[in-house]
């Protein structure tokens, strides 16, 4: 519960995202044998990732509350990976982000994968969800779609006063276990928790600077610093490729009569960096 900052989540559903999944599903397609979310259209497969980002299937409320587990969401990645009829993969996105378990792993079978990936980001694609989408071969989103939030946020309650009962409660750690429950209200306590999430932030930095092929100064300095990019300001700093005049609909026609590259080359990337460095 506290890698799950409850008020946020429910802020979440709140943001009109839920009516918005519906909307893409009519457009995706039907839906693909063997799978709980992805459809296909034209040789192109969807798969959605709509709402806050869970690693498994177990966190979510029995009543849904519009998130994504991560564990079915790469099951459905990987039968669309060996269903003969896709021919391409799209992730429909509309997500602020979620927890760090997991984003790592499932990006990585992203960007591993055999078919062409591209992503489309209908209202939000943030900071776990971006983590993602990083990873594919395109990134094409809405004129007023956000990008970006990229960073590592965590948060705590500190006790200012007793409780209702008038009791207050004291947590005692082990004389070997001082960071164990670091005291949140003095600089040390803050400076533990601050370098944890520095180093969730430089390997989530360095994904998205290896998936869209810039450096990690780049990265740092042009990718919002911690906020969001919308539609053409997404696409001149290159976290995103292209503004989609048709929406989710557009992206889908449009992959279905191309054919995208599986995934950029380690040369392409290579080219990309030292273009960077030079300041081209």
């Amino acid at each position: 519960m506290r890698a799950l900052d409850h008020p946020a989540v429910a802020a979440v559903k709140e943001d009109g995202h839920i009516e918005r999944h519906l909307e893409a599903v009519a457009q995706m397609g039907e839906r693909v044998a063997g799978t709980r979310s992805a459809a296909i259209r034209d040789g192109v497969g969807a798969l959605p990732i709509f709402g806050p980002i869970l690693p498994r299937a177990a966190m979510i409320s029995p009543s849904g509350g519009g998130a994504v587990a991560l564990d079915l969401l790469a099951a459905d990645f990987r039968v669309l990976q060996a269903d003969p009829a896709v021919r391409k993969i799209l992730l429909a996105v509309d997500s602020p982000g979620g927890v760090t378990t997991d984003i790592s792993q499932f990006a990585r079978l992203v960007a591993q994968s055999t078919k062409p990936v591209v992503a489309h980001v209908s209202g939000m694609g943030c900071s776990a969800a971006y983590w993602i989408i990083s990873q594919v071969s395109e990134i094409s989103i809405d004129a007023t779609a956000m990008v970006g939030s990229i960073g590592v946020m965590m948060g705590g309650s500190v006790q200012e006063n007793p409780d209702q009962a008038g009791r207050r409660d004291v947590a005692i750690v082990s004389k070997s276990a001082p960071n164990k429950r670091p005291d949140l209200t003095t600089e040390d306590g803050r400076a533990v928790i601050q370098a944890m999430i520095d180093s969730i932030e430089d390997v989530f930095i360095g994904a998205v600077a290896r998936g869209r092929g810039v450096t990690e100064a780049v990265v740092r300095s042009d990718f919002g610093q911690g906020g969001t990019l919308a539609g053409a300001s997404a696409v001149k700093a290159r976290m995103a490729d292209r503004v989609e005049a048709d929406g989710l609909d557009g992206a889908i026609r449009r992959l279905a009569t191309r054919n995208p590259s599986t995934r950029r080359t380690s040369a392409e990337n290579t080219l990309k960096l030292a273009h960077a460095r030079a300041g081209l």
